[in-house]
Parts: structure tokens; C-alpha cells; sequence
């Protein structure tokens, strides 16, 4: 009957569907195939492209920069504040002669001379086509410190280390590195006693107590007051806890606060006159007292003669960052 040929009919009919399903679905599958081929070809070929090009310019660099005879250091230009022979520079730099000017490192080679704590700051430049040049600033030491230690079997020995204004640990130069003597860089400078603390003691560190930052700043400010030339200042003790205690070459001892130093200096001046109209000089004062301030003294003419100085350069102090 003709309703038993429908099922054939729609069989064929599903068939004929299900081949044009399968088609069209290899078709897409190509597609994305040769797409997905294409794309890669693309990124490789951009990539090996700039492989190329990368490589081409390294080897452009290299041939006509880094490693041209043209740029070859011959003269490294090393100038200083201060008094450290520029030879001596030249080798704490780290510079070999004939090397590359524009492959240097200058990071390097700054990062190399601030290392030692008797600089400051540096600056490092290129000048084509064959000078380095090296501007150095040096710390100023103010005060020293100091420290004894047993050597074997030698006994008890001493070393000094020190101080800039800031509070910088500065460890003294060999004098064959040095364009004057030690003696006349530093003549006379004034020992912070009572820092017990060997371990604060290192080149290039900065000593952040609050009784060592007093006394530097009594150093600095005595420095350029007119006291200076009228006693000398020896010795300042940072062993108390509140306060801290100067020593002078003619026996005064003066004591000051941490906070006002420098103010007590102008109120020791002051007395310091009035003794001397006096023929009366400071055996002892304690200055950190506001009023009434304890005064003991002793005859003038028992003082010993004070050493001729000379105000030392003042430096900005810069800021630890």
C-alpha cells in the first residue's frame, strides 16, 4: 500500500541530510584548518623576522659600537674635592685601559667608588670618543673615634675611625693614597669617647644615636664659633644617657644637653668672657641646667696655652635616603 513507501522515502530523505551535514561540516573543518595554518605562518614568519632583524642589530652594535677600536678608553679624567690621588681613584674604579666607552657599565663603576666610606658622592659620564670622566665628592671628617682591641701578642692596640658631620663612619686613608698627609687633612680632631658599640663602627654606616648626632653637631658648630682659637676641644663623652660632656685642652669640662647644643654653646661663650674679665676661667659648667646655670672655676693664669686652628670648610650635610 502507498503509506508503507513513506519510511523508505524518508530514509533516503535522511540520508541525502546527513550527507550534506557531514559536508559541510568538512568543509568548515578545512577552513579552519587552513586558517589556523595560515595564522601560524604569519606569527612564524614575524617572529623569524624579527629574529633576524634582532640578531642583524646585535651584530651592527657589536661591530661598529661595542667593540670599535674608536671608542676605546684612553684617558679616564678623575678630579676630587678632597685629597685622594686620582691614580688611586682610577684603580678603585675599576676602569681597564682600552675597554669600550659606550659598553661601560657606569653603574658599576660609580656603585665600585661608593664603597669606599671616605667618599661621598660620585658622578660618572661619558665624554666621546675616548674619556671617562669621574667627579668625586669626599667626606669631611669632624671628629674621631678611638677603639682598642688586643693584637695577638703585641699587647692592646688602637684604631681610629672617623665621623663626618652627618655621622658617617669614615675609615682613615692609607697616607700613599693621599695627596697631602693624614695630619694636615685632620689636624687635631676632637674623640668622641664612651661609644662602646664596636659594631656601629662600619665604613659607610651611619651612627644614628642620639647622644653621637649631639656631639657631632657641638664639633661642627664649635667648628666656627669664635670659642674656636680660645680653647681647645678635645675630648666629648656620649656615655650618659641625657647628656653629653666636653673636654677642652686647658681642663673645662662643659656639659650639654642632646637637644640644644648648639644654643648652650652661645651661653658657654658668654661665660667663658665674663671668667676671662675675671682672670677666672671654666674648671666646670654644666650648661644643660636652663637657669642658674652651676659654674665652678680656676685661676687663668693656671690654664695652658691653647693650639692655633683654623675653622674647618663647612659641607652641606645631605640627607640619608
Amino acid at each position: 500500500m502507498w503509506f508503507k513507501r513513506t519510511p523508505g522515502r524518508n530514509r533516503r530523505l535522511h540520508r541525502h541530510q546527513v550527507l550534506e551535514v557531514k559536508l559541510r561540516s568538512d568543509q568548515v573543518r578545512g577552513q579552519r584548518v587552513r586558517l589556523a595554518r595560515n595564522v601560524f605562518l604569519v606569527l612564524f614568519g614575524t617572529v623569524f623576522v624579527l629574529g633576524l632583524l634582532w640578531t642583524a642589530g646585535e651584530l651592527a652594535l657589536n661591530l661598529f659600537v661595542y667593540e670599535n677600536a674608536d671608542f676605546a678608553i684612553e684617558l679616564v679624567d678623575a678630579q676630587t674635592d678632597g685629597n685622594i690621588a686620582p691614580e688611586q681613584l682610577r684603580r678603585w674604579a675599576g676602569v681597564k685601559a682600552g675597554a669600550n666607552l659606550i659598553g661601560l657599565d657606569l653603574a658599576a663603576v660609580k656603585r665600585n667608588l661608593e664603597l669606599v666610606s671616605m667618599i661621598d658622592s660620585v658622578s660618572v659620564a661619558r665624554v666621546l670618543p675616548h674619556t671617562l670622566r669621574i667627579r668625586v665628592t669626599e667626606r669631611h671628617a669632624i671628629a674621631q673615634v678611638n677603639v682598642q682591641h688586643a693584637e695577638g701578642t703585641n699587647g692592646i692596640c688602637v684604631s681610629v675611625y672617623q665621623l663626618d658631620a652627618a655621622g658617617v663612619v669614615i675609615q682613615p686613608l692609607d697616607p700613599r693614597v693621599c695627596t697631602v698627609p693624614l695630619a694636615e687633612m685632620n689636624p687635631q680632631l676632637p674623640v668622641i669617647a664612651g661609644l662602646n658599640n664596636i659594631f656601629l663602627l662600619q665604613p659607610g654606616r651611619r651612627i644614628e644615636l642620639p647622644a653621637v648626632q649631639a656631639a657631632l653637631r657641638l664639633v661642627a658648630a664649635f667648628d666656627h664659633s669664635p670659642m674656636l682659637g680660645q680653647v681647645d676641644l678635645q675630648r666629648v663623652d656620649v656615655s650618659e644617657p641625657r647628656v653629653i660632656v666636653a673636654t677642652t685642652g686647658q681642663g673645662s669640662e662643659i656639659t650639654f644637653s642632646l637637644e640644644h647644643a648648639e644654643q648652650e654653646l652661645q651661653r658657654w661663650q658668654q661665660i667663658y668672657n665674663y671668667g676671662m674679665q675675671q682672670q677666672k676661667t671654666i674648671a666646670a659648667a654644666d650648661l644643660a641646667v636652663a637657669n642658674n646655670v652651676p659654674v665652678r672655676w680656676m685661676t687663668a693664669s693656671a690654664v695652658p696655652v691653647v693650639t692655633p686652628q683654623t675653622a674647618s670648610p663647612l659641607k652641606s650635610r645631605r640627607k640619608n635616603v
